[in-house]
């Protein structure tokens, strides 16, 4: 692979947990790693690139390795670097939050803008490096999960571990439904949930055949069942339509809320 991953860089501990996690990342997909720090000020940056260059030395000493200082509006700046990128890696938050829960303005402006996959570096240790041996991906009743799929079964695959397809889905209170058929009238339009899962794996499961694929159909509110399944993971996915007349992505209530609270790192895959 010849197009990098970049590593948003601002001095915070959560950017360093970033570059390590994006270094394990360049070793499995066998590809460049690019460090971006954004600046808008005069702050020498050598001492923060050459810190994290070490670290990338010390812990993938064969990943080829650039870096890059820029004197710009960070967000713009970084969505720039994206247009060429195999992903976009990020911490959790920068410096100055306020609440370590929370992810950064920067970061969420990232995610909702960039043309790549924008990752976001979350959790504790054991859920940065691999310790689970599990992928989770959501998908929803709509047009925004086919890319992220695809983009969860070449994870597993290159980190020969297990992959867990969610589709969450809620009826109405006075409806009678299955995962396999819904009854309610106003919904009878729409495919049932058990379809709309197979047919987000549709082709993936062949071409992907060393993949072990788990497939969770789940009555109740998608935010609460991915946190869930997410508990147990190495990596969540989740996809993000693009706005239709408007540049970016439409992220959505459960793309913030994973970036907010997931307990592992989380990739928003917008939807080619």
């Amino acid at each position: 692979m010849t197009i990098p991953l970049v590593v948003g860089l601002d001095g915070s501990e959560a950017s360093l947990a970033a570059v390590d996690w994006a270094a394990g990342e360049a070793v499995r997909h066998g590809a460049p790693l690019h460090l971006v720090h954004v600046t808008t000020g005069d702050r020498a940056a050598s001492g923060l690139i050459g810190a994290a260059t070490e670290r990338v030395r010390q812990y993938a000493p064969t990943v080829p390795l650039s870096s890059e200082v820029l004197h710009a509006d960070p967000a713009t700046a970084l969505v720039g670097e994206g247009r060429d990128a195999f992903a976009l890696v990020l911490g959790s938050r920068g410096l100055g939050d306020l609440d370590a829960m929370l992810l950064g303005s920067v970061g969420l402006a990232v995610a909702a803008r960039a043309e790549c996959p924008v990752v976001v570096v979350r959790g504790a240790a054991e859920h940065r490096e691999t310790r689970f041996g599990s992928v989770v991906v959501g998908v929803e009743n709509g047009e925004g999960s086919g890319t992220a799929v695809a983009f969860a079964f070449r994870e597993a695959q290159v980190r020969r571990c297990g992959l867990v397809v969610v589709h969450a889905w809620t009826a109405p209170l006075d409806a009678h439904a299955t995962a396999q058929a819904p009854s309610w009238a106003l919904e009878a339009h729409r495919r049932p949930p058990a379809q709309v899962l197979d047919d987000a794996v549709r082709g993936l499961t062949e071409r992907y055949g060393d993949v072990q694929v788990t497939r969770r159909v789940i009555e109740g509110p998608a935010r609460r069942e991915l946190l869930d399944a997410a508990s147990g993971a190495d990596l969540l996915i989740v996809g993000a339509p693009r706005r239709h007349g408007h540049p970016g992505l439409q992220l959505g209530l459960i793309s913030h809320a994973m970036l907010h609270h997931a307990p592992c790192p989380v990739a928003v895959v917008p939807r080619t």
